[in-house]
């Protein structure tokens, strides 16, 4: 049973649409001395168009503190808080791409991992979610072949024992690129996918609900590639149940 009976405005059909929480990203500097935060529009709009209500997870705090490999849990117990009852509204959960992540977004994917809550991460919200659970990001030696705004920039293989083929249901399909880190440790997750180049590309815990993340952007294909809708499909399907 949902937790959002309540819901304002609403329907009975909208009631039977899951709700997901999008975790908002600091901008990596302030503008005009102001500080932001975003939420990609094309991610929003995947998720609406796949039949879901869209919500945005804000910052706990003011303050930014960058997510590296050993971020060390630095909110209070108020900013915990503040996360818990945010996620609490959700079904699942999204960690978006971005250039700057902060340990809150880490805090968020360990949070959804030890309660099973759905949660897909994308591009830089993969690096979160292993960092999440002890993994290891690291910079790219040689990122030409990871980083473009080309529709498709290179293939990836995908494991026939992985969930993440459960939902393709293909050993290979191409996929767009645009990071400068890789996982270099996925620690307790599974590899799913990999690059000809062996860089990882998909990482999963097949034990979990929907813990699940990717490398690359379906958020930029969803419309014209059915592989990138699929993921979002399966995600939201997960949410639903």
């Amino acid at each position: 049973m949902k937790s959002h009976a309540n819901y304002i405005g609403g329907n009975m059909n909208n009631m039977s649409k899951p709700i997901i929480g999008i975790v908002s990203k600091h901008y990596n500097k302030e503008l005009y001395r102001f500080r932001d935060t975003y939420i990609r529009d094309e991610l929003t709009q995947a998720l609406f168009d796949n039949g879901a209500i869209v919500i945005g997870i804000v910052p706990p705090s003011f303050s930014k503190v960058r997510a590296t490999n050993n971020w060390s849990n630095s909110l209070t117990d108020k900013e915990k808080e503040n996360v818990h009852v945010q996620v609490s509204l959700c079904d699942g959960i999204v960690l978006q791409g971005g250039g700057f992540s902060d340990e809150y977004e880490c805090y968020i994917a360990k949070y959804c991992y030890d309660n099973d809550i759905p949660i897909l991460g994308i591009c830089a919200g993969n690096n979160n979610m292993v960092r999440a659970v002890g993994g290891s990001i690291l910079k790219l030696a040689c990122p030409e072949q990871h980083k473009s705004f080309d529709a498709y920039v290179h293939s990836i293989s995908i494991k026939e024992d992985s969930k993440f083929y459960d939902i393709v249901k293909k050993k290979e399909i191409m996929v767009n690129s645009r990071h400068k880190s890789y996982t270099s440790d996925c620690s307790v997750l599974d590899t799913a996918a990999f690059s000809s180049d062996g860089i990882i590309e998909v990482v999963e815990d097949k034990n979990k609900k929907f813990y699940l993340a990717v490398q690359f952007h379906p958020e930029s294909l969803y419309k014209t590639d059915d592989n990138m809708n699929k993921i979002f499909q399966y995600f939201i399907n997960a949410c639903n149940k």
